[in-house]
């Protein structure tokens, strides 16, 4: 198994040959990436749980020394509830009933007092080398007790329905969470948050403000005026078919309906988040899993899309790597390690380096350049916090021996997996078309602890055929700005030489994006025929596809338009990802264990 043009095009392979637990060579110094990066260096961060006590300046500047001695490149401060929360007392037996009675002093929510202990722990951090990142909020997902209830999530035909921040900083208060369809509703928010981070993002080097996975609910989302706007665009009332909208019979208002929601969310959520975020002097880091929208689309309104290895398998990151490539972003972070061996913390404190060495591999291999650890929690020096669903990075845990040379084997890999540019072959059209169509998961594939619509791309992979050329997911509005460049489809930082499709659905607008690639040449793939989504069909759609299978350079078979072979070849090949820079190809083989890996691990 080796890539074509071997001695020329080869810079390095790695991987196979490292197993956790090695100790490998300190380095002196961590090694720097290329302009064009929002992180300085490939160290990996910790998201860092602040319980809703009083912080201590003492307490912050320990520990951060602790993570600059462990190899950690930085910190993401994400603000919970009090560690004596009722909620949670089977998960911290070391604290007695008479402790959880009490309301724990801290920093008021956005106050001064909080704002400035915020502002000293990233002014430290940047004294010490280290940066600071930003949760856009407490606990997850964005919403606050300030929140009214006409700017709180709705959903339709309840008005009486509240989704509320269950373990948030202010505990035992249970503020609303943020009607995510409406730009008014996140600019209020977003305006008194960002006030309270804005001497902090203005210190030292831009911080990232992070958006966590969609935890809203969505079933039957609705915001003021969705229905007026809807009819306006379909030429139909959505309402008749909204108290069944998930139902088989209603696919074609559900592909309307969620087409729509998706425009929602983007226009009215991620694209003002991350604009608020250059507002603060700061960049956006946003994990888009879950969200009821366009999964490629919204990973690509992030300076930096994240990805996550729990609630949902490795190969899910291929999706925020594909559209970090076609968007030009360069940096693809995942959150790791969450409840590795189950949900919420089964083994905690005794987790294995050599199993989250095989869940790095998988990651890597998916197109991840930059780990973030899940994590680390607050520590004073008379207690040691616990976060309920993490694997435990503390001077308590089982790691604590081994995190240092760990992190070094992070960093390397990171290091010459964010050089250059992605390489791929071929581009992959995802099928978000079906999944809207689809509507739910049958039972057994949904997650209890999640939403169970198909929307999410929980087990989306390539065809195996497509293996040994990496390819990238693509969607229409990404393949909407591509172009043809001496035969190769353009997009973003990458180049294809096909596009391969295999749908049952795909929407019109793709589909003459398609068509204008095809007619000047883009070879396509096309293993079936697809049909139009959504409730009214339009005779150009079948004009449109009648023209684009006549096509030469279009055909049902993937070996007629792949005529170069594939950059690794061979049998049983393990999972790999391979970055291009100056004509070197950089390529990471992950372990062989970590072909398939499924989380938690058993």
């Amino acid at each position: 198994m080796f890539p074509r043009n071997f001695v020329r095009s080869l810079a390095l392979v790695f991987g196979l040959g490292l197993s956790a637990g090695c100790h490998l060579p300190q380095q002196t110094q961590s090694l720097a990436l290329e302009s064009g990066h929002f992180y300085a260096n490939a160290k990996p961060y910790t998201r860092w749980w602040w319980f809703a006590s009083e912080i201590k300046k003492e307490d912050v500047a320990r520990q951060l020394d602790w993570f600059k001695e462990m190899g950690f490149g930085g910190v993401e401060i994400a603000w919970v509830y009090p560690l004596n929360i009722e909620r949670y007392k089977r998960f911290y037996p070391q604290i007695t009933d008479e402790e959880r009675k009490k309301i724990e002093p801290r920093q008021k929510w956005l106050s001064p007092e909080w704002s400035e202990i915020v502002a000293y722990a990233k002014e430290y951090a940047q004294r010490i080398g280290l940066g600071c990142d930003f949760t856009f909020g407490s606990a997850w997902p964005f919403g606050d007790s300030q929140v009214p209830k006409l700017e709180a999530t709705k959903i339709y035909g309840d008005l009486k329905f509240e989704q509320r921040n269950l373990i948030s900083w202010e505990y035992p208060a249970q503020g609303l969470i943020l009607d995510h369809l409406s730009r008014p509703a996140f600019e209020h928010y977003a305006a008194r948050v960002g006030d309270a981070l804005s001497k902090a993002t203005h210190t030292g080097r831009p911080s990232a403000l992070f958006c966590d996975s969609w935890e809203v609910e969505t079933t039957k989302i609705w915001t003021d005026g969705f229905g007026a706007d809807f009819e306006r665009r379909y030429g139909y009332e959505i309402q008749p078919f909204m108290e069944k909208i998930m139902a088989p019979e209603n696919a074609g208002p559900r592909y309307d309906y969620l087409k729509l929601v998706s425009r929602y969310v983007l226009e009215n959520f991620y694209r003002p988040f991350t604009q608020k975020s250059h507002d603060l002097g700061a960049f956006s880091r946003v994990q888009a899993q879950g969200t009821p929208a366009d999964l490629l689309s919204a990973y690509a309104t992030a300076d930096v899309p994240e990805s996550e290895a729990l609630l949902y398998q490795p190969e899910f990151s291929r999706i925020a790597a594909s559209s970090a490539a076609l968007s030009g972003k360069r940096d693809v972070t995942a959150e790791s390690f969450t409840c590795a061996y189950g949900f919420p913390r089964e083994h905690f404190k005794s987790e294995q380096t050599a199993d989250l060495k095989l869940i790095a591999d998988a990651i890597f291999a998916n197109g991840v350049n930059h780990i973030i650890w899940h994590g680390a929690p607050f520590r004073t020096k008379t207690r040691d916090g616990e976060f309920y669903a993490a694997v435990h990075v503390g001077p308590g845990g089982s790691l604590a021996s081994e995190l240092r040379a760990f992190n070094a084997y992070l960093e390397k890999v990171s290091s010459f997996m964010a050089r250059g540019r992605t390489y791929s072959d071929v581009a992959i059209y995802l099928p978000q078309e079906d999944a809207w169509v689809q509507g739910d998961y049958p039972k057994e594939l949904q997650f209890r602890w999640t939403g169970s619509g198909a929307y999410e791309m929980r087990y989306v992979v390539p065809p195996a055929e497509l293996k040994g050329r990496q390819p990238l997911w693509v969607n229409g509005a990404l393949l909407a700005q591509g172009r043809l460049d001496g035969g190769r489809l353009v997009i973003g930082d990458a180049s294809f030489a096909a596009l391969y499709i295999d749908v049952e659905y795909l929407d019109g607008d793709a589909l003459e994006a398609i068509l204008r690639l095809a007619r000047v040449g883009l070879p396509v793939c096309l293993k079936r025929v697809p049909k139009q989504p959504g409730l009214k069909k339009s005779e150009r759609f079948g004009k449109a596809m009648r023209e684009l299978t006549a096509l030469a350079n279009v055909s049902i078979e993937a070996a007629t338009i792949l005529r170069t072979p594939p950059l690794v070849e061979g049998d049983d090949l393990p999972d790999f990802w391979a970055r291009v820079q100056d004509g070197q190809h950089y390529l990471f083989f992950a372990q062989p264990r970590a072909r398939g890996l499924k989380m938690p691990l058993g």
